[in-house]
C-alpha cells in the first residue's frame, strides 16, 4: 500500500489555474484491473485505488501520511516556462 503525494497540473482545456494549488494524496494500485467479459468495462478489486484526499500543503500530507504509516512517493512539481515576447515579434 504505498502512496503518491503530487501537485495537480493546469487543465490544458482552460487557461485558469484553479485546483492547481492542493496537494493530492492517493494510493497506487496494489492489483491490476479486470474487464468483465459480459459487459466490457473494467473493474478492480482494490477499494484504496478509489481514494484521493486533498491536502493545503506538502508538509500536512507528508504528516498525514507518516501518522498513519503509508510509505508514500513525493512527485515533483513541474513549472511552467515563460516566453515573453512583445507583440511585434510575431511580425518579423
Amino acid at each position: 500500500m504505498k502512496a503518491r503525494i503530487y501537485q495537480p497540473a493546469k487543465n490544458a482545456m482552460q487557461s485558469g489555474t484553479a485546483n492547481t494549488h492542493q496537494w493530492i494524496l492517493e494510493f497506487e494500485p496494489e492489483l491490476a484491473r479486470k474487464i468483465d467479459p459480459l459487459m466490457g468495462w473494467t473493474s478492480s478489486a482494490d477499494m484504496r485505488s478509489q481514494v484521493k484526499m486533498k491536502f493545503e500543503s506538502l508538509e500536512a500530507a507528508q504528516a498525514y501520511a507518516e501518522r498513519n504509516g503509508i510509505p508514500y512517493d513525493v512527485k515533483p512539481v513541474h513549472k511552467k516556462k515563460r516566453h515573453i515576447q512583445a507583440y511585434a515579434d510575431n511580425f518579423k
